[in-house]
């Protein structure tokens, strides 16, 4: 008896989910204006020269002010002080026109990242790090969500409509990614397993999921054979490695991948997203989302809204 032929995956691109956020924001924020004549106002703060940080910046206050929000992005030295940085941070705490406030990582090594988090008002903490912000969503309070995990939210929504029952697999226990993503899909009603490093037999702890998330920062660990079939793959990482070409690899050239390998495992996933162009898309999208969810919640919220 021949095998049943395989549907290739729905490629999930991340940028006509990104557009539709963006231009939903941008409706609301209109709203919030004409309703509470409030502008919703959003402070990035960057410390040193790393280049890769500062590309992101500049796309985060581009597509804030494109929103029509308020943006500041404060750049500061990389010898800037502890007690400098934190004090800049409560000042936008205390700034009327900030409603998210946003420090970019990694801070250089000389500084306290946990210190300078624990500083940030949990109500404007638009990237869900404070220890408060972690606490309101592992119990189900009103709190901010970390902003990559909500983008994977919003991508499964789409692919699988209602997540309840689901098995769900998270590849990684990072704070920003790992630990939020399975807290959002328990709080969906999935069955949740959290996997790593240590994790025994991964590849047969993931051929058990309808929902694999990797998000472990290793390039293509995730073979085809680690996936159930029809399961929706969800791959957040983003790595450099060299070059296919080995003229380029010896020039140094190098290809972003994610942690999963794409074209085989696509040739057995439901679902998968693509690197790049996937996940990554998303993330300054739900951040806008998450500075008008914060506006709203200190403002109140526009007619409407519960």
């Amino acid at each position: 008896m021949e095998a049943p032929v395989t549907e290739p995956a729905r490629i999930l691109h991340g940028k006509p989910y990104a557009e539709a956020i963006r231009a939903e924001v941008a409706v609301d924020v209109e709203r919030l204006k004409a309703e509470r004549g409030v502008t919703p106002g959003l402070a990035v703060v960057l410390v040193g020269e790393d280049p890769a940080s500062a590309i992101y910046v500049r796309s985060k206050g581009e597509q804030t002010l494109a929103a029509g929000m308020h943006s500041e992005t404060h750049r500061l030295p990389a010898e800037t002080t502890q007690a400098d940085l934190e004090a800049l941070v409560g000042r936008l705490n205390a700034a009327t026109n900030i409603h998210g406030i946003l420090v970019q990582l990694p801070l250089p090594t000389h500084l306290d990242s946990a210190r300078v988090i624990a500083c940030i008002d949990p109500d404007k903490d638009v990237d869900g790090l404070t220890v408060t912000s972690a606490g309101r969503l592992a119990t189900g309070g009103e709190g901010l969500v970390p902003c990559t995990p909500l983008g994977c939210m919003i991508l499964l929504r789409d692919a699988l409509g209602d997540l309840t029952g689901k098995a769900a697999l998270v590849l990684g226990r990072s704070n920003l990614m790992g630990k939020p993503m399975a807290q959002l899909l328990l709080a969906a009603d999935c069955t949740v397993t959290i996997a790593h490093s240590r994790s025994r037999d991964l590849p047969s702890l993931c051929r058990e999921a309808d929902i694999l998330v990797a998000a472990v920062g290793r390039p293509e660990m995730v073979r085809a054979d680690w996936i159930k079939p029809g399961a929706v793959v969800i791959d957040v990482g983003i790595n450099r490695i060299p070059s296919k070409d080995p003229a380029k690899a010896a020039e140094g050239k190098t290809r972003v991948v994610g942690d999963v390998a794409f074209a085989e495992a696509a040739e057995i996933a439901g679902a998968i997203t693509p690197v790049p162009g996937g996940v990554g898309l998303l993330t300054v999208a739900c951040l806008l989302k998450n500075t008008l969810t914060a506006a709203e919640r200190i403002t109140g919220p526009i007619a409407g809204r519960a």
